[in-house]
């Protein structure tokens, strides 16, 4: 099916975090593995939406409901862990996973703890559960891409550490987590002091790789390209 949704012109799919949270099988199991090879093969993204297993660490039995989209970037750095040592993105390499709705401060606090956990609590285990000349931080960069709606205090750690490239602005639109309607006046705050191109990776271009949509100037350019052909 996604080899034929790819032929189709599908780019994404949405995945649950957690599987073994809606009794399926884990990502430990190698269940899923012909489903994300095909996604590797296609350039199919996978698209983790916090809550898409209908589970959160919440600490008791009778939360406020404040509690829980507190809760949402707690789910976004168990998730990413889960994947992570699950093993899935030394299996194949170049899947892209892409998590919604669940911040960026958590990012650096995660690639820290894998990294420790590797040299630390993997010792004397025959190397553990990680078969992979890269760190673990190192497979988070290069697989798994972040969303931020406004993480003030964060953010620019997470930039200075991974850079760019794999980091989207996300609105969220009409969640009460959304930054509309102000979404413009906050994306110029947060962002708006950083270089241009750094701006455009955020707000546009990192989504517009990721995807596979044409970018916003190669638009402009096959514009010009045919008006140009069509003068001559």
């Amino acid at each position: 099916m996604v080899r034929e949704n790819a032929r189709r012109g599908f780019r994404a799919l949405s995945f649950t975090e957690f599987p073994a949270k809606l009794g399926l099988p884990s990502l430990h199991t190698g269940h899923w593995d012909p489903l994300l090879a095909a996604c590797e093969e296609t350039e199919t993204v996978v698209c983790l939406h916090t809550g898409s297993a209908s589970w959160a660490p919440v600490p008791c039995d009778d939360p406020p409901f404040e509690l829980l989209p507190t809760l949402f970037p707690g789910n976004a750095f168990l998730a990413c862990a889960d994947w992570l040592w699950s093993g899935v993105c030394t299996r194949f390499p170049n899947l892209q996973v892409a998590l919604s709705e669940g911040g960026v401060g958590w990012v650096n606090m995660l690639a820290d703890r894998v990294d420790y956990v590797l040299d630390h609590s993997a010792s004397g285990t025959d190397g553990g559960n990680w078969h992979a000349d890269l760190k673990p931080s190192e497979v988070m960069a290069r697989n798994f891409w972040f969303c931020t709606i406004d993480d003030p205090s964060t953010l620019g750690g997470v930039l200075e550490r991974f850079g760019p490239d794999h980091v989207m602005v996300e609105v969220d639109y009409p969640h009460a987590d959304s930054s509309w309607p102000h979404t413009q006046e906050l994306v110029h705050q947060r962002i708006g002091h950083l270089p241009t191109d750094v701006i455009a990776k955020l707000t546009h271009e990192n989504a517009e790789r990721l995807f596979r949509w044409p970018t916003s100037s190669s638009q402009a350019g096959s514009s010009s390209t045919g008006q140009a052909g069509r003068a001559r």
